[in-house]
């Protein structure tokens, strides 16, 4: 009894399922996330099924009043923050110079991000509120910051200053009011994500969305008599296989998770005693195990937008539809990565695209650090993830200097290859874990305890990679594919060449890059 009056003083939003709480063993803030995006999922079908041919207005509003209706139930009154900070960047899209547009929002939203986090860590001394509200916030950062440049793109700048990325979803016209607070604060998003491309979410709300994509595959349409007849495509298969997937990470979440707690790695008992090889093995699998519950978020997430109907990727090669436009992880890629590269591409991919958009892409010079340094800024102000993300940059000028210096012996012979690659695969699981440690140990305490028992030999290895490869690895070969405009394809970065302007995508998080 004690516990649950402890999470009712805690938890600012409903205290109408405190019961589930107590009986689940799970903290209130969990119960009412997952009954949310649970009635979410429900609403998603019926938005699809019975709102489908409603008018984009009432779609808009349907969908921002229950995203609203979502914020509450989760966080109470701390959705004020969430809602004015929203309100404040759409006085900036229709007040402000849209020269300056994209400056504004960027700093206004990351500003405000910025001193959530530190009242949080400065209050709570790195506890994490039962009700944290800042995980919308973030979204909700991505989003204003993401519309912002993409209106700066449409408005103010010429069509040959753009790459061809940018044109695709530079956005031409001002958003009107209802449309602004509906890409921001829709129920299909609101509480985990992911962001996604502001025309890619008026088309949906719209109705354009399938057709647009399926115009990049003429085959699928049949024009007859001046109409594109496109077939009538159900998002239920898709659904019900992420759902599959959610019900397994919740599996291994309450069963292996559970029993691998990432403190224990700093523990000094734990760490004074153990050799190297078992603090290392364990490291490995803490970090293995902390993961189902990163993958059930996002792909409970991924099966909302789906349910709904958005999230229409395209045709694959064998002509089955693709749901995964807005999916922000691939399980697969990620636990098969041979590369540092690899493994980032595949994990929060939509997180992945903004930094590219609104940073990588954009800085003048010093592009890699820059991103790194955005990215634990968005994150928070826990001294871990600025570990993780300065241990990121060394680690990653290695391993491109690595691959660069070396593969092209290996890529002759299958044989060398699968060698490689199974060396390849366990440096990058070994160097992910090393990497990420003190992204969930948060403190500066526990991440020193953490990389003196490892004696910082990532840091090491790493250092003294970039430096005796620097400047030593094989040039790059220019083939005429990289002359010629990519094919189509539904990979993550999938070129849109063939799609019209007012339907083109962005879905690329750089994998097309040499690591």
């Amino acid at each position: 009894m004690d516990e649950r009056e402890d999470a009712m003083f805690k938890t600012t939003g409903s205290k109408w399922l405190l019961p589930v709480s107590g009986y689940l063993g799970l903290s209130l803030d969990q119960v009412n996330f997952l009954a949310c995006q649970l009635f979410a999922l429900v609403a998603a079908f019926w938005f699809r099924l019975y709102l489908s041919h409603a008018s984009s207005i009432v779609r808009h509003a349907v969908a921002t009043l229950l995203g609203i209706f979502f914020l509450f139930f989760c966080f109470g009154w701390y959705s004020a923050h969430i809602l004015a900070v929203v309100a404040v960047n759409y006085l900036f899209i229709i007040k402000a110079d849209l020269n300056n547009v994209h400056r504004y929002s960027m700093v206004t939203a990351m500003g405000y991000l910025t001193a959530c986090h530190m009242s949080r860590v400065f209050i709570y001394n790195y506890g994490i509120l039962s009700t944290d509200f800042s995980g919308p916030l973030m979204i909700v950062t991505q989003k204003i910051t993401t519309l912002a440049f993409q209106l700066h793109d449409g408005i103010c700048k010429k069509s040959e200053q753009l790459t061809s990325e940018q044109k695709h979803v530079a956005i031409r016209v001002r958003p009107s009011l209802i449309e602004y607070l509906s890409y921001n604060l829709n129920f299909l998003s609101v509480l985990v994500g992911p962001c996604s491309n502001y025309r890619d979410y008026v088309d949906f709300i719209e109705g354009k969305h399938i057709s647009c994509r399926l115009k990049q595959h003429p085959g699928t349409c049949n024009g007859q008599n001046g109409y594109d007849k496109t077939p009538d495509l159900s998002p239920l298969n898709a659904v019900c296989r992420k759902l599959l997937v959610c019900c397994g990470c919740m599996f291994l979440f309450l069963v292996i998770t559970r029993s691998l707690p990432i403190t224990y790695n700093a523990d000094n008992h734990f760490v004074g005693h153990a050799s190297f090889l078992t603090r290392l093995t364990y490291a490995f699998f803490s970090i293995q195990a902390a993961r189902p519950k990163f993958y059930f978020a996002w792909t409970l997430a991924d099966a909302v937008n789906n349910a709904a109907g958005y999230g229409f990727l395209g045709m694959d090669e064998s002509g089955k539809p693709s749901w995964d436009l807005v999916s922000n992880l691939n399980i697969i890629g990620i636990e098969t990565a041979t590369s540092f590269k690899t493994f980032i591409d595949n994990w929060n991919i939509q997180t992945g695209i903004w930094l590219k958009t609104v940073c990588y892409d954009r800085a003048p010079k010093h592009r890699l650090p820059l991103t790194f340094i955005l990215s634990a800024l968005w994150h928070g102000v826990y001294p871990g993830y600025y570990f993780t993300f300065l241990t990121a940059i060394p680690i990653t000028i290695a391993a491109r200097a690595i691959r660069r210096s070396i593969r092209h012996y290996f890529i002759g012979s299958k044989v060398l290859k699968l060698c490689y690659d199974i060396v390849t695969w366990a440096a990058t699981q070994l160097a992910i874990c090393y990497t990420v440690m003190p992204f969930l140990l948060l403190s500066v305490e526990h991440t020193i305890v953490y990389y003196r028992s490892m004696y910082f030999h990532v840091h090491i290895i790493s250092i003294l990679a970039a430096v005796a490869l620097h400047r030593k690895h094989k040039p790059r070969e220019t083939s005429a594919a990289n002359n010629s405009a990519p094919p189509v394809s539904l990979s993550s970065s999938s070129s849109t060449a063939a799609c019209p302007a007012q339907c083109q995508p962005v879905h690329s998080n750089n994998n097309d890059k040499e690591n």
